[in-house]
């Protein structure tokens, strides 16, 4: 039985994806890497079907028509994983954001049982940014706590992107309904899977903004995060009284 799937969604993202696909299969055996590309104008799938010819049996290309977001290049990989029997499934950036090397630290978690989803941490101890500028990191640090007032959900940092799910957690989610496609989508994710009982655990991590291409991150995916959270809320309290 397959073991690890890392899924890195990409769009436009040549100058790191030999780079990350490198990084990611150095750390085991164990990780396989799904990226699902929203049809790059700049030849990144290309990069990786020559990738894909040297190491045949653990990338693995999606190519889709084109730009339909982060979410539902998620989505396309968790059903991926659980149509090939993956014990754990990851989400990870493609620009180094996201250090490759803590890719172990997260599958010892969800090895050993510690929890069902480990979540890669900027705000608990030990966790950091760094090179965000200032206005970046408000909107990220005052989104969490947003979202932990409205939610309750116990995770400091629910709009992290690297995270790493046993695959019944992504089983027992209704993956049809997760509608977002940005930081609401993280969001809806880990709240998914607390309000379904299931065990999140965070880990610190350095994250890092990314060096090379180009951030995609715009005024309509803080502002879906917003509203999308408190309507999560509100259709979550509806649901227990109906």
């Amino acid at each position: 039985m397959p073991l690890n799937l890392v899924i890195i969604p990409t769009y436009n993202e040549k100058e790191n994806i030999e780079k990350i696909l490198k990084a990611v299969i150095a750390q085991s055996d164990d990780f396989d890497v799904l990226i699902v590309d929203d049809n790059s104008s700049d030849g990144t799938a290309d990069i990786v079907k020559k990738m894909q010819t040297i190491y045949p049996d653990r990338i693995i290309l999606i190519q889709r028509a084109g730009k339909l977001g982060l979410g539902t290049a998620y989505i396309e990989g968790f059903k991926f994983g659980l149509e090939h029997n993956y014990s754990f499934v990851y989400e990870m950036d493609a620009d180094f954001s996201h250090n490759p090397a803590d890719l172990q630290r997260m599958y010892e978690v969800l090895k050993s049982g510690q929890a069902d989803v480990v979540v890669g941490s900027r705000y608990v101890k030990g966790g950091s940014v760094v090179n965000w500028p200032f206005d970046r990191r408000a909107i990220s640090y005052g989104g969490s706590l947003y979202t932990r007032l409205i939610t309750w959900m116990p995770v400091k940092d629910p709009t992290a992107g690297f995270i790493g799910y046993n695959a019944k957690v992504l089983a027992a989610i209704d993956l049809q309904k997760i509608q977002f496609v940005g930081y609401a989508f993280q969001i809806q994710m880990k709240f998914e899977a607390w309000s379904l009982g299931f065990v999140i655990k965070e880990i610190p991590i350095v994250f890092k903004d990314r060096e090379e291409g180009v951030s995609k991150m715009s005024g309509s995916i803080v502002k879906e995060a917003a509203f999308g959270v408190l309507g999560m809320k509100i259709r979550r309290l509806f649901s227990r009284f109906s």
